[in-house]
């Protein structure tokens, strides 16, 4: 065989992983949101008061910062292999995710339900970035990126499937997701093949912790990576509420949920695909804390800007939207790698778990942040308070940037 021929078998077979895992990817984590994308009428059906709507996502949320954590205290990553891994969790997450249709009526088993499955969700996304990292030990920036991307698309799925017409109702939408993640579990067992090369990841350390907090380069990363996040998850919830009302004014019945949730779809998930792949191209270019802190910039000048198109021409608000939806995910995969690079290999592992609990616990304030916030000042200002996330990221990443030790990043490009 011919060394064209060997590279083309080997682009050949890393590009079927990576598509294989993408797909299957956007299929699970269609499970993140399909009951916050009919909040509204589950606000109804559960009777719900508004400061408990916001629950529907968080409770996902902290499972899955709860799964993520006995994930890394166990070593659940290191004792079973992906193959089996994220088939199982997908499964068990679709599962929880089904039988919440059935116990909806009652408000803490709903929740708990939530929970549940945010929890087995921990062993699809983290699961399938260190597998895919395993496959590209080369241009890893690049394919993390385009599964990022897959994770933003299945994220919005839901937005897609309820503006369809035999999605009308809240529960059909719930079984189409858990049907999906099972799907995902079924191409997983299928089409996952064992990596070329293994790698232990390191069990977290509590003792680690305090190591963490003291290395003040790594804590200039985590610190950009708390903005970010005190922005995304915020945003990804309550963008589709603050388009259906905005549009109320120019659509009604069935086109209003159309367009709002197709939108939605386009600006949440199409627009992080482009964000995703991107990013990861031009941190490669600049460098990661320019790249990072200009994707901040942008998008938290979309988290102003968008209010005050409330109500606005619709074609204005999506355009802001679809740039928002770019710039708040554009940054997401630069943080964990900039963790590799700067924290010392006896910690990497409990480095990358704390940055990602305490990241994703703040999603659990700033969304329901937002909830509190909009009835006091209205829509034309509550998603304001999302920018100061990346204020504080862009001073941190800016900082960072300044540090001698960010020479190791991006190969010297910081």
């Amino acid at each position: 065989m011919s060394r064209l021929d060997k590279m083309k078998k080997h682009i050949t077979k890393h590009g079927g992983i990576l598509i294989w895992v993408t797909i299957a990817e956007v299929l699970a984590m269609s499970l993140w949101f399909s009951a916050s994308a009919v909040s509204s009428t589950l606000a109804t059906v559960m009777k719900l008061s508004p400061f408990q709507v916001p629950w529907i996502t968080a409770s996902v949320q902290i499972g899955f910062v709860v799964g993520a954590m006995l994930s890394a205290i166990f070593g659940i990553q290191d004792r079973v292999n992906p193959r089996f891994l994220f088939p199982a969790s997908a499964v068990l997450a679709s599962v929880f995710n089904l039988l919440f249709v059935f116990e909806v009526h009652i408000v803490i088993l709903g929740f708990i339900l939530r929970f549940l499955t945010g929890m087995f969700l921990a062993g699809i996304y983290p699961v399938a970035v260190q597998f895919i990292s395993l496959w590209f030990p080369k241009r890893r920036g690049l394919a993390i990126g385009i599964l990022i991307g897959g994770l933003t698309l299945g994220s919005a799925l839901p937005e897609f499937v309820v503006g369809l017409a035999f999605a009308g109702t809240w529960n059909t939408l719930i079984m189409i997701s858990s049907g999906l993640a099972f799907i995902a579990a079924i191409i997983s067992i299928i089409t996952f093949h064992d990596a070329p090369i293994s790698i232990r990841t390191q069990k977290f350390k509590l003792s680690s912790v305090s190591k963490i907090i003291k290395n003040r380069s790594l804590m200039y990363d985590n610190v950009g990576y708390f903005g970010h996040m005190w922005e995304l998850y915020a945003m990804w919830t309550w963008l589709p509420t603050f388009l259906y009302l905005s549009w109320n004014d120019y659509f009604t019945g069935q086109s209003l949920l159309e367009y709002s949730t197709i939108a939605s779809f386009v600006s949440i998930g199409v627009a992080g695909i482009i964000g995703a792949v991107i990013g990861g191209h031009i941190a490669d270019k600049i460098g990661r804390t320019a790249e990072t802190a200009g994707s901040m910039l942008i998008s938290g000048l979309c988290a102003v800007i968008i209010g005050i198109t409330f109500g606005d021409i619709p074609i204005i608000t999506f355009a802001v939207a679809f740039i928002w939806g770019i710039t708040v995910i554009s940054d997401s995969a630069q943080f964990s790698t900039a963790v590799t690079e700067l924290a010392p290999s006896e910690y990497v592992g409990s480095a990358l778990t704390f940055q990602m609990a305490v990241g994703f616990l703040l999603t659990v304030g700033s969304i329901n942040l937002i909830g509190y916030i909009i009835p006091i000042v209205g829509w034309r200002y509550a998603f304001s308070l999302l920018s100061l996330g990346p204020l504080i990221g862009i001073i941190s990443m800016l900082k960072l940037r300044k540090s001698p030790d960010s020479i190791i990043m991006a190969s010297g490009k910081r």
